[in-house]
Order: structure tokens, then sequence, then C-alpha cells
């Protein structure tokens, strides 16, 4: 099935945004599910070079937190998830 990407624009800009924010969540699920090009393999990460980009401020409070590293099996069994997460 082919969709025309600007009646998928228009479609998404007749949403709340709320509903945007959800349908971007959705999408970004989707394409990290469905990757254009395979993951690279950790020897591959090894070899590149690491980046300068500074941490976002979110990125900043997420490593300070005390909440720690949740995995998605952990997450899935706290809240009953019914689907696979990364």
């Amino acid at each position: 099935m082919a969709i025309n990407r600007e009646d998928l624009v228009k479609l998404f800009d007749l949403l709340p945004e709320n509903a945007q924010q959800s349908i971007f969540d959705y999408a970004q699920f989707l394409s990290a599910r469905y990757p254009r090009h395979p993951s690279p393999s950790w020897e591959e990460i090894d070899k590149m070079e690491p980046d300068d980009e500074p941490l976002s401020e979110e990125e900043i409070r997420q490593l300070k937190s005390k909440a720690g590293y949740v995995t998605g099996e952990e997450a899935k069994r706290e809240f009953g998830l019914q689907v696979d997460l990364p």
C-alpha cells in the first residue's frame, strides 16, 4: 500500500499536539524495529570515531538520576506490558 507523504503530513497537522507526539513516538518505535540499514556490530562501533556532540539537558538529567537503568524486560514485567521492548 503506497501512502502519499503529503496526505500523511496533512492528516498529522489536523491532530492535536498530544496526538502528534503519540504518532511521532510510534514512528520512532517502528523505525527502530524496521531499520533500513542493519545496526553496526560491536566491532564496527569500536572502530568508529567518537562524536563531539555535547549531551542534552535531558541526557544529563537521566545520567544523574538515581533511578538507574531499566531493561525492556524489567519494564515489561513491572507495567504488565504485552509488547516487546528493546
